[in-house]
């Protein structure tokens, strides 16, 4: 209906600035004919109004996407050690240990664990994809439209409250599967004992599985943030109909 009173409105003042323009008609049916055939017009006129349905199937095709773009991106070599936001550094409560290490001579030693570290986070990160993905599962419709009318990481912030511990504790395995393969956990125990056989210095424990599965997961909720922002902003990374539909412009303006 909408959209017929528009066309109807647009036909009206073609007849009747149109036809009084003489030699000037043909130019004008040029301009309303690619008025009619504009993307802003379709966008706003063409289309049925957003059910809730294609709020929620929209924003599960968007986190999805960042999902997997966000996995992707820190599973790769390097993906961690390379990133000013992601790198993970040698633990605060160990840094008195690395310093001591380097005085001493084996400052290399001590790189070659904080690599690790890094590269154990980067191999975890491989399995994490289907762990955010059964998170979405929880997602409500009411949650959805919440989450498309709030902040540019509103999606992101609700899954860190909503399976933030879950993923910690689910990741957790996986994390300490990956320190072990990369040698990390041996670099790790080796640095431990040599500074702890250094005559009276204070013994150092600590759980290096919780601190990296830790800063495994909150870099990979900054990823997921990055892209959350990006294709809310940026109307080439809506890489389907939907997606552009829910995230366009004019569409649903946040209160």
């Amino acid at each position: 209906m909408r959209r017929a009173t528009t066309v109807a409105m647009l036909l009206g003042i073609f007849c009747l600035f149109g036809c009084s323009c003489g030699g000037g008609a043909g130019s004008f049916r040029a301009e309303l004919s690619n008025l009619l055939e504009s993307e802003s017009l379709r966008e706003g006129l063409g289309r049925a109004p957003l059910t809730e349905k294609d709020v929620a199937n929209g924003l599960h095709q968007a986190l999805r996407s960042g999902i997997r773009r966000s996995t992707e991106r820190a599973s790769r070599t390097n993906g961690y050690l390379n990133h000013p936001d992601l790198h993970i550094p040698v633990p605060p409560s160990v840094q008195s240990v690395a310093a001591t290490l380097r005085n001493l001579g084996l400052g290399r030693m001590v790189n070659d664990f904080e690599a690790a570290l890094n590269h154990a986070a980067e191999d975890a990160a491989k399995t994490a994809q289907p762990i955010f993905l059964e998170a979405l599962r929880s997602l409500t419709i009411s949650d959805a439209w919440a989450i498309l009318q709030g902040e540019d990481d509103a999606a992101t912030e609700y899954l860190r409250k909503e399976t933030g511990v879950e993923l910690r504790t689910a990741f957790s395995p996986k994390v300490e599967a990956s320190l072990e393969r990369v040698g990390c956990t041996r670099l790790f125990n080796d640095l431990l004992a040599r500074y702890n056989r250094i005559p009276l210095v204070e013994k150092v424990e600590f759980d290096l599985t919780s601190y990296t599965s830790t800063r495994a997961v909150d870099g990979l909720f900054f990823l997921v943030a990055e892209e959350e922002k990006n294709i809310r902003e940026n109307p080439v990374a809506r890489t389907t109909e939907l997606m552009r539909r829910v995230f366009g412009p004019k569409v649903f303006p946040r209160s």
